[in-house]
């Protein structure tokens, strides 16, 4: 880095620390506030409960770049200015409205004032754009203090810490900033002794008993507020599912008494019954009532027709939709009780079909009856949809065009077809270059039909059993066109697909039959490049060639709130492929006749995604992702597609697109290391067995604009190279050939779409030779690089992870 880059980059960030020119007299800054709990007892969340908050800050330094807008904005904000502009547009906007004789007129000039006078209004109370995005400083202040104090000790009296005591103290730091520590003792914790109940209505009684293992609050526990509101929620909702339909928490009360001993709780929780009424009624199910064409006009005045299956009322104008395949969706049944959980069930699932705008269901107590009425609105039948955006995979955005055609109720069992293609082309590193970035177009074209439900031969009851589970079988026929610097490459494909989901987090899907035929024509150079790699041992050259590929494919896949910023969440997803498994059962002849390239093959891959919040500003997220392919076939390689790659914007982003590996195998040296630096990535790195992990700490600065610092650790191996075992995976040696990258990147998150731009610098190549592997010393922005690492820029959209 060169001195005058290194003066901007010093002087930009000194200009963004915490300073004290901002001050008045005797103002201090607050500049760290902590909890001191005594050693397990967990108080993180005490944090929350600050008055006031510090200042965003790039930790550990004391750059603050929402305290620099703050107050680049003040200095050229004026509010008298706004003031002024204010009047003039009352004065302009009463004048029009006096002079017009129009109400229609009147009420358009009337909407407009209020919205100019509404924005400056904001400005006014707010400041300007940079004043609202920024942050002034935090000045200490001890009455801020004092309630802070109360609001921590009042939660940990909600705790059943009912004599804690919370010391709060601070200390003066340099350049008049202060740190304040809260200092608790928590005193002796109170825990229940003794749960007892009072429920007059025996039925309520046994089924809050019987349901008692998964309480909230259990005995030999602390006291918990918030464990006392939750048990309350958790209570209204296992009555109602048996049938309370008219059943309210306010019923539910709990009474503490900690008078016998000390640091014990008696608790007494009852349920009243209603005054009116004096018990607890349950409801069962008189009727099912199910329209599933509200909003449809009768063409001929008709009347609603009435059909009934499986003990379901269907009303409607035109038997559209097939009444077995709605009633699968319908979980609660004719002289059942009343369920919630089940009515959620039915909503939900109804509305997976993707046939309907709306789904309701209503319940009617009216004459001492108890009838459901179920609404749905069918959809359009014929929808067409265009998109245009960018696309951003492994390389530089491109512009994208698509279309989509939707069929819905194809065949009158609310099948859904689907016609839609695919146009686009996007900056990409060639397979056999190492300097900039080349285009590659891509075109697809699909057409699928997708059934609400497995197409096996399953009986009637099966049916109706795995409905809950939202079971879908797609049909699909495809076309893939590629072209890139190097190659051209079509793909032709039919498969069926099976899925399904379980208790809203688990999504499985299984394909028994997916085939495809693939057709490639390769530049001369790239052939060139093939075959030395063949007369090296490398068998790349063989995924090149016309080919038939069939696989059975199952996934898996588990979602806990993963993709919510502000919540602790997992993402799991594993994928197990056997490709050529059909070739040896039976080999159709047109392989034999086309001259195809048969496949048979094993392909697992396992990825484990990690977000953890740490505030309301700052996270940390952490990913795994392996995996493992074996060719088995004569020619001894896998699908190109199938192999694995490290390395971009997803990946380790240290290093190029697809450049990293294999092993500690380096690559060639460039001839001129001068202008392109040390090694030569002119070649895509396919391989067998990929291990790589990802950590990243995330956090906002200002606005949607926030930062990243981030490491990742990896590498991807062969398994059936003969000609460098250094490329070749093996268990005494692959934890030595890890490569580690680090760096730091932006995200514009502007909700609907996150921009991502991350700057990825090596700090360990295991391709060097040994005892010279710690390259981050070696790092340069700019060229010349000559033996130094040219770091790697990455745009991307969304997260790596």
């Amino acid at each position: 880095m060169s001195c005058s880059l290194g003066f901007w980059l010093a002087a930009a960030l000194l200009s963004g620390c915490i300073g004290t020119k901002h001050l008045e007299e005797n103002q201090k800054i607050l500049y760290h506030q902590t909890v001191k709990l005594p050693k397990g007892i967990p108080g993180e969340d005490l944090k929350t409960l600050f008055v006031q908050k510090v200042n965003t800050r790039i930790k550990p330094t004391a750059i603050s770049v929402p305290v620099t807008m703050y107050y680049m904005g003040k200095k050229k904000f004026s509010q008298e200015k706004f003031f002024k502009r204010r009047t003039r547009i009352e004065k302009k906007y009463d004048a029009k409205i006096a002079a017009s004789q129009n109400q229609k007129r009147i009420a358009i000039y009337q909407y407009r004032k209020q919205n100019k006078v509404d924005a400056l209004n904001k400005k006014i109370d707010n400041g300007n754009f940079f004043m609202q995005w920024g942050e002034p400083l935090t000045v200490f202040d001890t009455s801020a203090m004092r309630k802070t104090k109360e609001k921590i000790k009042n939660a940990l009296f909600n705790r059943g810490y009912f004599q804690a005591v919370v010391n709060p103290t601070f200390h003066l730091l340099k350049k008049r900033r202060v740190s304040v520590e809260y200092k608790i003792i928590t005193g002796r914790p109170h825990t229940y002794d003794t749960i007892f109940f009072n429920i007059p209505d025996t039925k309520v009684l046994k089924i809050i008993l019987n349901n008692q293992l998964l309480s909230f609050v259990k005995k030999g526990e602390l006291y918990n507020q918030d464990k006392l509101s939750k048990e309350r929620d958790r209570i209204d909702q296992v009555l109602k599912d048996n049938g309370f339909y008219d059943f309210s928490k306010q019923f539910i009360d709990f009474i503490v008494d900690t008078t016998s001993v000390k640091g014990k709780i008696k608790l007494q929780m009852e349920i009243l019954n209603p005054a009116k009424r004096g018990y607890h009624k349950q409801f069962k199910l008189d009727s099912i009532i199910f329209t599933p064409d509200v909003g449809v006009k009768s063409k001929e005045n008709l009347h609603r027709q009435t059909s009934f299956y499986r003990h379901i009322t269907f009303n409607r104008y035109d038997v559209e939709f097939n009444q077995r395949l709605l009633a699968q969706r319908v979980f609660i049944s004719k002289d059942s009780l009343y369920s919630r959980t089940e009515t959620m069930n039915t909503q939900r699932q109804l509305a997976n079909l993707d046939n309907f705008k709306f789904v309701n269901v209503n319940y009617d107590t009216v004459g001492g009856r108890f009838v459901a009425n179920l609404f749905t609105s069918p959809s359009d039948r014929y929808t067409w949809t265009n998109e245009a955006g960018m696309t951003v995979s492994q390389g530089f955005p491109g512009p994208y065009i698509s279309t989509n055609f939707k069929r819905r109720n194809l065949f009158g069992g609310l099948e859904i077809l689907e016609i839609n293609g695919r146009f686009g082309f996007e900056g990409v590193a060639a397979v056999t270059s190492a300097s900039g970035f080349y285009r590659s177009t891509e075109a697809t074209g699909n057409v699928s039909v997708t059934f609400p439900q497995f197409l096996f031969p399953f009986q009637n009851a099966a049916q109706f059993r795995y409905a809950r589970n939202n079971p879908r079988t797609k049909i699909l026929a495809g076309y893939t066109y590629t072209d890139r610097p190097e190659y051209q490459r079509s793909i032709t494909t039919i498969a069926a697909t099976y899925s399904w989901d379980l208790k809203k987090r688990w999504v499985f899907s299984f394909s028994p039959a997916t085939l495809n035929v693939i057709n490639s024509t390769i530049t001369t150079p790239f052939q060139d490049t093939l075959q030395a790699l063949q007369a090296r041992g490398n068998n790349l050259i063989n995924a090149f060639k016309p080919s038939y590929v069939s696989s059975m494919i199952f996934t898996l896949t588990w979602n806990e709130n993963y993709g919510l910023a502000q919540k602790n969440s997992t993402f799991i997803r594993t994928t197990l492929e056997s490709g050529g498994t059909l070739l040896n059962l039976y080999s159709p002849k047109f392989i034999q006749d086309q001259g195809l390239e048969p496949y048979k093959y094993i392909r697992v891959s396992f990825d484990y995604r990690k977000n953890i919040p740490i505030s309301k500003t700052t996270a940390f997220a952490y990913r795994f992702n392996s995996g493992f392919g074996f060719a088995y076939s004569p020619n001894k390689v896998l699908p190109y597609e199938k192999n694995f790659f490290a390395g971009g914007s997803n990946s380790l982003r240290a290093w190029r697109p697809r450049r990293l590996g294999l092993g500690s195998a380096p690559p060639m040296l460039n001839t001129n290391p001068s202008g392109n630096g040390y090694f030569n990535y002119s070649l895509e790195k396919p391989g067998q067995v990929l291990l790589e992990g990802s950590a990243e700490w995330r956090q906002k600065l200002v606005g949607f604009l926030n930062y990243a610092l981030f490491v990742d650790v990896g590498n991807v191996w062969g398994l059936q190279l003969s000609n460098d075992n250094r490329a070749n995976f093996s268990w005494d040696r692959f934890y030595q050939q890890f490569a580690v990258g680090t760096g730091f990147g932006l995200r514009f998150d502007f909700t609907f779409l996150i921009l991502r731009f991350d700057v990825g610098i090596k700090a360990w190549d295991p391709a060097r030779p040994p005892g010279s592997r710690f390259v981050l010393p070696l790092a340069s922005f700019h060229a010349p690089y000559a033996y130094h690492e040219p770091v790697i820029y990455n745009i991307g959209i969304g997260y790596p992870f």
